[in-house]
């Protein structure tokens, strides 16, 4: 894996490198004038976070569709955690987008007492983009995910179909500053249903982001911060990533997380898969 990041690395200076040799001084990225002002309707490029990624493109366009795949793997105390995600995100209509998501995890041990392996939860999501204003260079939008949890695989014959639901309606702000860098807020209550305990928690989640996208090309380099607030306890996960074209339809990202406190998990990895059809 540090071998991969850092050819990967390289492979993006290099192409940094060359596009701004390529790039007119008064047009910093030619894939801004891709995005923005050679289609309709209004639209401004915004860097996407990794981790936690949009429904669609703040703007979205109808006819815009993507698929993604995810694999990740997080250092847990007693054990490792491996995740998966298979995800489609379409837009019907200009500025509404809508995904459905199948996460997975799966643990190194299972043994008694251990998290059983389990396909999630069934993810449906919607976003609407109510302001993108590209003097300001600025978008705002709501949104909704629902996740219909479901039990470890272990347990499918002794538990209803799903343990519960999670409603999580979200906010997300955008801006760009200049021509490169970028900045992005997401937040939102998680309402955590369990069928179970027949009990309802909220969990806050404030996830903040900052980008550079190198001009002309759709690679670029930033951080998110993963902040979450639950029952009085704080946590927050640092994670640096990249993201690289590898043709007109594929992209790469790679992500690290970096937990500021070592109660719950250590260090992560996650790499994501985007293709654009």
């Amino acid at each position: 894996m540090r071998k991969i990041v850092l050819t990967l690395l390289t492979v993006a200076a290099v192409t940094g490198a060359k596009a701004q040799e390529e790039t007119n001084p008064q047009k910093d990225s030619i894939y801004i004038q891709e995005v923005e002002d050679l289609q309709y309707p209004a639209k401004v490029l915004h860097a996407e976070p990794l981790f936690i990624d949009l429904i669609r493109d703040l703007g979205a366009r109808k006819g815009e569709k993507e698929w993604n795949l995810g694999l990740g793997l997080t250092d847990k105390n007693h054990h490792d955690l491996y995740t998966a995600l298979v995800e489609y995100e379409w837009a019907p209509i200009d500025r509404l987008g809508l995904e459905v998501e199948l996460p997975f995890s799966i643990y190194s041990k299972n043994g008694p007492g251990s998290p059983g392996s389990r396909l999630n939860s069934l993810k449906l999501a919607g976003q609407y983009t109510f302001l993108v204003s590209q003097k300001l260079s600025t978008s705002l939008a709501i949104g909704y995910i629902h996740e219909f949890e479901l039990p470890e695989f272990r347990n499918y014959n002794r538990e209803r179909l799903y343990n519960g639901n999670i409603y999580n309606p979200f906010f997300v702000a955008a801006k760009r500053w200049g021509s490169n860098f970028h900045t992005l807020l997401y937040t939102g209550p998680m309402f955590i249903q369990e069928y179970t305990t027949r009990s309802i928690h909220t969990r806050m989640h404030v996830n903040s982001n900052i980008h550079y996208m190198i001009p002309g090309t759709r690679n670029f380099i930033g951080v998110e911060f993963n902040k979450s607030f639950d029952r009085g306890d704080f946590d927050m996960t640092i994670r640096p990533q990249m993201r690289l074209g590898i043709t007109e339809k594929m992209m790469v990202g790679i992500v690290t997380g970096v937990p500021i406190s070592r109660e719950n998990e250590r260090f992560s990895s996650f790499l994501r898969l985007i293709y654009e059809p």
